[in-house]
């Protein structure tokens, strides 16, 4: 038996820890730091390294890393020097997400479908080269900025506004020091995660997020405002070429720049006359995807995060899935994603209905309330036999829950419904 030590606050972090406590070879599982609605809790923040690795040790835990922060880091390097077992990307894998500069010139040189980019650190030159481009733009900062750091625009006026933001006004901080100025391709976005070990890459089910925080699809990106598992945007021949074009060639590429990826590959793709193009990449688990995904795992994740860790992947069977769909809803806190209340008591947490849970992400414990304490608080994530069913009982369970601000979308799983 062994513990394991999860690292972050969020939902992701929540199902994980969910998930691995399943496991008959998993004896406690920790949070650091954890949330309102997990057990076992360590009050070390998923930036203290050291004090992270000292926990690890002095607990015999395997440790799960689910944020890009700590990632970024490079966690996954310090736990190695001490011998520690960790799940995760390197520093050096996670640019993969830590720098979509790096991602983009990445792509390019190993050919991988993306959409034309170029890349800028003066304004001027930035607004210069919108007015001059035919396409319709989207502005990205480099750095991590929360999944908000990504600006989709219609216009020159707010290409010109997206710029002043990020490189003049420093609304994204350092992470906006340089941006991309990438040609817009209009599709379909969906998800495609997969688990690797740095020599092979296991797909995970398919999904589709929710990035805008309105209903139809309107307003400013978020996190991620609901998700649903499987999509049939992401058809068998799709999958296929995701898979090899996209996913193969970047572990391969990886390996020719003499960096192993280990743990969870995203990418996250737009799909436009049956052509897949990456938009981005994660190095870790996408959230709230991995709500859904999560809970339709039929295997022990315990022993995949494990020979991922090990270089051995190729050992265990391919995994299995439960033939049902899932879905999650986030519940946020209106103003998300810019100002937003907190510390607002919530009620109605105690379900009653089978296959729905509740995730935690911005929550706190206090006493023996629950409080708000974030922009996304909550993801309310159900199981259905057909995907019908299973938004029916996510928003069933959704709307049991209250709080004074809570705000969430009447529309998740909806675009999964026009392709059945």
């Amino acid at each position: 038996m062994v513990n394991v030590l999860v690292v972050g606050s969020g939902g992701r972090e929540h199902v994980l820890g969910w998930k691995l406590s399943q496991s008959p070879k998993v004896d406690k599982v920790y949070y650091a730091p954890g949330n309102g609605g997990t057990e076992n809790n360590i009050p070390i923040a998923a930036d203290k390294i050291d004090e992270l690795a000292n926990f690890a040790l002095k607990n015999d835990c395997f440790t799960v890393v689910g944020p890009e922060a700590p990632l970024a880091m490079g966690i996954v390097d310090e736990f190695s020097k001490k011998n520690l077992k960790v799940f995760g990307p390197t520093k050096a894998a996670a640019q993969l997400e830590s720098s979509k500069i790096w991602a983009k010139d990445f792509m390019k040189k190993y050919g991988i479908p993306t959409a034309p980019f170029e890349v800028f650190d003066e304004p001027k030159k930035a607004i210069e080269y919108a007015k001059s481009s035919k396409h319709n733009l989207v502005v990205k900062a480099d750095g991590l900025a929360a999944g908000k750091g990504v600006i989709v625009c219609n216009s020159h006026e707010e290409v010109a506004s997206a710029i002043e933001a990020m490189l003049v006004k420093k609304t994204f901080g350092d992470a906006g020091n340089k941006i991309i100025l990438e040609a817009r391709i209009d599709g379909i976005e969906a998800s495609y995660i997969a688990l690797s070990d740095g020599n092979i890459a296991i797909p995970m089910a398919t999904s589709q997020d929710h990035k805008r925080i309105y209903d139809g699809d309107k307003g400013p990106n978020t996190g991620g405002m609901g998700a649903y598992s499987p999509t049939l945007v992401i058809t068998e021949k799709l999958a296929e070429k995701i898979q090899k074009n996209i996913i193969e060639k970047t572990i391969l590429g990886m390996k020719k720049e003499g960096i192993t990826f280990c743990g969870f590959l995203y990418a996250g793709v737009m799909i436009k006359d049956d052509e897949p193009y990456a938009l981005e990449f994660n190095a870790r688990m996408g959230d709230p995807e991995c709500q859904p995904i999560t809970m339709r795992m039929d295997f022990d994740l315990y022993d995949y995060l494990v020979a991922s860790a090990n270089g051995n992947l190729s050992s265990l069977p391919k995994p299995l899935w439960k033939k049902q769909s899932a879905v999650c809803i986030v519940m946020a806190s209106k103003g998300y994603p810019e100002a937003y209340p907190k510390g607002e008591e919530i009620t109605g947490l105690d379900l009653k209905q089978k296959d729905a849970f509740v995730f935690h992400a911005g929550t706190k414990k206090e006493g023996n309330k629950i409080l708000t304490n974030g922009g996304r608080v909550l993801g309310v994530t159900a199981l259905g036999d057909t995907l019908s069913s299973a938004i029916s009982n996510a928003y069933s369970a959704a709307e049991k829950i209250h709080w004074q601000s809570k705000y969430y979308r009447k529309d998740i799983g909806k675009k999964g419904l026009a392709f059945l």
